[in-house]
């Protein structure tokens, strides 16, 4: 809670649209060690349930939880998160996390839909997308959003910014399991010492 109120203050704001626990474990501990946190994670929860029912928080949710996370925080909280934010992209769709949040009215919020720009270099998906007449990164985002997740694409150019949102087609039924099997990236590049990536730091 006094994180809640110092990021408050600094801002300058008497409330913050969303708030979220970016991880369930600490990120240098991410998918690095059996310890999930649970305590810590419920302790958490509480102040942004205090916050939001005082009107300092619009919106709380979670990050990288995994199905086993959700569910021992669910079994304290009062208010059910409304968001779990998770990397999520073609190659790594972990479609029985996304059904779980689904069941239980959590929104599904897919950073990285393009792969931290690795999906950029399989031949495969730049066929698809030429299938459709359209970007590498339209296809992945488009891919997200058809999966019922909210899509988090990154970028610092307008250009690219506006291409993103044209999404005018439907990827097909056939393509979208296609994708959603897609094989594994081996490489995150230069992110790939992020834990989340599955380095170490």
């Amino acid at each position: 809670m006094a994180g809640i109120n110092e990021t408050l203050e600094k801002m300058g704001l008497d409330y913050l649209d969303m708030m979220i626990i970016h991880s369930p474990q600490p990120w240098a501990k991410v998918n690095q060690c059996e310890d999930r946190y649970v305590e810590g994670n419920r302790a958490a929860w509480k102040a942004l349930e205090d916050a939001y029912e005082a009107g300092k928080l619009k919106a709380i949710g979670i990050s990288n939880f995994q199905i086993e996370d959700i569910a021992r925080l669910l079994e304290t909280a009062k208010i059910k998160p409304m968001v779990n934010q998770i990397l999520l992209h073609i190659s790594n769709t972990p479609m029985e996390l996304v059904e779980y949040c689904r069941k239980n009215n959590i929104v599904v919020e897919a950073y990285s839909p393009i792969a931290h720009g690795e999906i950029l270099n399989q031949p495969e998906i730049t066929a698809i997308a030429k299938k459709y007449g359209v970007t590498v990164p339209q296809l992945c985002i488009k891919y997200t959003l058809q999966l019922g997740a909210v899509s988090l694409p990154k970028t610092s150019s307008p250009e690219h910014m506006k291409s993103n949102a044209e999404l005018d087609f439907e990827i097909s039924t056939e393509d979208m399991d296609l994708l959603k099997n897609f094989k594994k990236i081996k490489s995150y590049g230069d992110s790939g010492v992020f834990p989340v990536y599955g380095g170490k730091m």
